[in-house]
Order: structure tokens, then sequence, then C-alpha cells
């Protein structure tokens, strides 16, 4: 169940509602008693890329830039092609 906290509160605990988000705990912000945000990790930052991860697993045909004149006659709207 979430944590629901005003904006003074909220406001007032910053930090201890990040450490609450950071064991796992849902909380809500809200005003008037209405619910106006949610405060959720930020999430696992993505690796690094590695440079040539995929050689040797992916090919690439010599024609794959080549579109055929049927394809771009469709998009030019020419009719019969």
């Amino acid at each position: 169940m979430a944590q629901t906290v005003n904006v003074h509160e909220a406001k007032t605990h910053l930090s201890r509602l990040l450490e609450a988000v950071e064991r796992g705990e849902d909380v809500v912000i809200a005003r008037a008693g209405r619910p106006v945000a949610r405060l959720v990790p930020a999430g696992i930052p993505a690796q690094a890329r590695t440079p040539g991860a995929w050689r040797g697993r992916v090919v690439i045909a010599d024609d794959f830039d080549e579109t055929p004149e049927s394809v771009l006659a469709a998009f030019r709207g020419d009719a019969g092609s």
C-alpha cells in the first residue's frame, strides 16, 4: 500500500521519503487530499555500450539500401506501377 503525504510534509521530510522509496515503498504526494505525484526510483542506469558486440551475428545484404522502383512509385503515388 502506498504511503500518502501532503505537500507540506513532503517538503519537510523529503530525505525521509526518498529513503522510503529506496527501500521499495510507494510514496504519493497529495494536495488537499488529491493524489498529485508519485515518488518512484529513478531506475538502474543503462550499461555502457560495447562497440562491436553484435559482430558476426548480423548480416546486412549488399543491396540493403536499394529501393525497388515499384516501391518508389507507390510513395510518389504513381498509379499502375
